[in-house]
């Protein structure tokens, strides 16, 4: 079976072995049996944040398909909320909202399983999984034992951990302190707060930020729909660029020679010492518009949102990466910033 049925971009060829795990005891075993062989193993969940090569994958691809959801009390107000690695994520979001529960709602509408959250330190709309994540129960595969490992000691950052790049631990479970009583996390993200009518740091009840955000979501072609080929991607294709004062000011001064000294350049607080740069903005000023179109017009960027890369259909992983490698010198030669991808690349590399 072709990776490409597992991937929301649609792309990528076969493994060498492929088999579904649906308990996490079988998906300790899959994994185990894989590493006494010496097999590579790729982790499948719901395939939105990989572009898998061509040539397929030379070992056990392992889809992750545990299920199981408990909420426990932990007093003042929070409560834990367990969920196995295999849950749909948005599909825990729209549950956590339904029971009246705050924290996880900025995050909705966003494709794949709760196993990869934490490695990616998901976000969005003002909120990171950082934020709510207290622990997680991992599979140490240079041991063989499952351990509970403290969110702080993931080195949770900006779309990434000590987990991302690396094949040494699978996720198994997360868990999350969520707030009772129906209202949702501070609203942080300027558009959000507008479109809600709201002052940054208001509350608003949970399924209102929800439905918000799904239909920022959806504007963006951000909510998968397999009729629309806007959302045959990975999402956000490129991180967000973080900058050191003293780089952020010479890349302003690139801009304002390009573009004008009145052009006014979104940039967001980020780690000490640190501006974030709208990796967006800097494509659509390089000149690549939305929708514009790669090799063979079988891939471009998304018609809603230029962050995204898409399939158009009858693609391959390489169309996709000559369009990102496009559109990353583009905007090197441009601006002088690097864009890095943020999906896992599988037997690729830009």
């Amino acid at each position: 079976m072709p990776l490409a049925e597992c991937t929301t971009l649609r792309l990528g060829g076969p493994p060498a072995r492929f088999l579904r795990a649906t308990t996490a005891a079988e998906l300790v075993d899959a994994v185990r049996a894989a590493d006494a062989t010496g097999d590579p193993v790729l982790l499948l969940g719901g395939g939105s944040n990989l572009v898998v090569a061509d040539a397929g994958f030379p070992g056990a691809a392992i889809q992750v398909g545990t299920t199981g959801r408990r909420v426990d009390p932990l007093g003042d107000g929070l409560v834990q909320f367990t969920v196995e690695a295999g849950e749909d994520w948005d599909s825990v979001v729209a549950d956590a909202v339904s029971q009246g529960l705050g924290g996880l709602e900025c995050l909705s509408g966003i494709p794949g399983q709760v196993g990869a959250t934490p490695v990616q330190n998901v976000g969005a709309y003002g909120v990171e999984v950082s934020q709510v994540l207290t622990s997680v129960d991992l599979l140490d595969r240079a041991t063989g034992r499952v351990n509970q490992v403290p969110a702080e000691a993931l080195g949770l950052a900006y779309r990434t951990s000590v987990l991302k790049g690396t094949d040494r631990a699978v996720v198994l479970r997360a868990r999350f302190a969520l707030t009772s009583g129906g209202q949702s996390a501070p609203i942080r993200y300027g558009e959000l707060a507008r479109v809600l009518g709201v002052e940054q740091g208001d509350r608003v009840p949970a399924d209102a930020a929800r439905k918000a955000v799904l239909e920022l979501r959806r504007g963006k072609g951000m909510v998968l729909d397999a009729a629309d080929h806007d959302t045959w991607s990975a999402g956000s294709f490129f991180t967000n660029p973080l900058l050191d004062e003293t780089t952020l000011g010479g890349v302003l001064i690139r801009i304002a020679e390009r573009l004008g000294d009145d052009v006014p350049v979104p940039t967001y607080p980020a780690t000490p010492g640190h501006r974030k740069l709208s990796a967006a903005w800097l494509i659509e000023r390089a000149g690549f518009a939305k929708g514009h179109r790669g090799p063979g017009g079988r891939v471009a960027l998304s018609g809603k949102h230029t962050l995204a890369l898409t399939n158009r259909g009858g693609a391959a992983t390489e169309d996709l990466l000559d369009l990102a490698r496009e559109v990353r010198d583009g905007v090197r030669g441009a601006f002088g910033v690097e864009l890095h991808p943020e999906p896992v690349m599988v037997g690729c590399s830009l």
